[in-house]
């Protein structure tokens, strides 16, 4: 039987991703109801601008006072979609403290504080979920939280913003320059007017995090994540990258290492062969991949981002908080009993795609091989070609560390025949 007392619901952000929020919990007011077994109320809606004429959103529920909103005491569920640090961790653990459970889409918060959060959660037996903070509508934390729960995750590696996927799937198909492809992004609405949290991998890195964390049950925060951006990626990387057979994509890759005691977490370019899943990943959309040793590999694909796209995340965790509120249940909260260490990026071993600026003369690949081979970096392929007395060498190596290999480009910079390092990309998805 249905419980004809609604389920109070508070909402802290009314801009894209709130808007649609409240737009479906209005029109699918009906739905939501029968799948939850009570009605869900929007309560109180928390912005910053109240004279904003917002459609379908009774001006009596919008206040400016979002302490006021969420210490109501009368508040099943507080949503949080403003993002940020403060006030949204103040407001979320107020939250707790008068009774509410949460469901956000702060990536960043999470990423920084998810820990502190979790425990506040736990503290108050209140549910804290996050669907819609990593991969926008495609299902990803839950199945690593509840489906994987049972198996071993060993690698997540993938597409989390769609930014940066549009702007190298538009150089690596029409041979645009990076600049030209983020004015196009920006031009469509894919990049925010100030870019840098997309291009430099500021919001894959805090993704990375919370992946990391969850499948690897250890408490990964954003500083343990190596981050470097794509804004050196130019068109000769991926006339390099298509005469290896691969494309380059900006990864977040959470692995574990071999023997088990430790997990790295990254985001970066990297070259990745066409015959990859990930390679066939276009425009604006997100995929990540997960391998893991009972259920083997894994592939979730879909829109990373957008109001439509993450207000579902937003209201598929809405929905089951809901239900555990009615049942009095919570449901999964941190699990971090691995504690396993967070290697440094010096630690992780993958190939690399090296180009180098060289004399034209005798000698210079043996000199190049030989500071590769006191580095203890095996070469697996080389490729020359010079020109009026200047010469691109591109070596790609076989697996080596990142430290090993970063002494090797030291090194190479010392050698008067060396005129420059052109790009260095690491090599992934083999």
């Amino acid at each position: 039987m249905m419980r004809t007392r609604p389920l109070k619901v508070a909402l802290l952000g009314c801009g894209v991703v709130g808007s649609e929020v409240a737009r479906i919990m209005t029109t699918h007011a009906d739905d939501l109801a029968a799948r939850i077994g009570a009605p869900v109320e929007l309560a109180g809606v928390a912005v910053r601008r109240p004279s904003k004429v917002r459609e379908g959103i009774d001006p009596a529920l919008v206040t400016t006072d979002a302490t006021a909103l969420v210490k109501r005491g009368d508040i099943d569920v507080v949503v949080e979609v403003i993002g940020g640090i403060e006030p949204a961790r103040t407001l979320i653990t107020t939250a707790f403290e008068h009774g509410a459970s949460v469901v956000s889409a702060n990536k960043a918060l999470l990423a920084q504080d998810g820990a502190a959060l979790h425990a506040a959660a736990e503290q108050h037996g209140r549910d804290l979920y996050y669907e819609a903070a990593v991969a926008g509508a495609i299902p990803l934390i839950r199945p690593l939280r509840e489906s994987l729960a049972g198996d071993k995750v060993n690698r997540v590696l993938g597409i989390v913003n769609g930014t940066t996927n549009f702007i190298l799937d538009k150089m690596d198909s029409t041979g645009a320059g990076y600049q030209e492809a983020l004015d196009e992004a920006t031009a469509l609405g894919y990049a925010e007017a100030d870019p840098t949290a997309d291009v430099e991998g500021f919001d894959a890195a805090a993704k990375a995090a919370i992946l990391a964390g969850i499948a690897f049950h250890t408490r990964v925060r954003l500083d343990d994540v190596y981050r470097e951006g794509m804004t050196e990626v130019t068109a000769a990387d991926f006339a390099s990258a298509r005469n290896m057979g691969c494309t380059i994509k900006l990864l977040a890759i959470c692995e574990r290492a071999e023997d088990g005691a430790s997990v790295t977490a990254r985001v970066h370019p990297a070259m990745i062969p066409l015959t990859h899943p990930l390679a066939s990943v276009r425009g604006a959309y997100n995929a990540v991949f997960v391998e893991s040793d009972a259920s083997g590999q894994l592939m979730f694909y879909g829109p990373g981002a957008g109001g439509s796209p993450t207000a579902s995340a937003v209201l598929g965790d809405l929905v089951a908080v809901c239900r555990n509120r009615l049942s009095g249940a919570t449901g999964p909260g941190e699990s971090a009993y691995a504690a396993l260490t967070v290697s440094p990026m010096g630690d992780v071993v993958t190939r690399y795609h090296i180009s180098l600026d060289v004399a034209d003369k005798p000698g210079v690949l043996a000199q190049v091989a030989t500071v590769f081979a006191e580095h203890g970096v095996s070469i697996d392929t080389v490729r020359q070609q010079g020109k009026d007395g200047e010469a691109s060498l591109v070596v790609v190596t076989h697996r080596a560390s990142d430290a090993a290999l970063t002494g090797t480009v030291e090194a190479l910079r010392k050698l008067d025949t060396v005129r420059g390092v052109a790009s260095i990309m690491r090599v992934e998805g083999e």
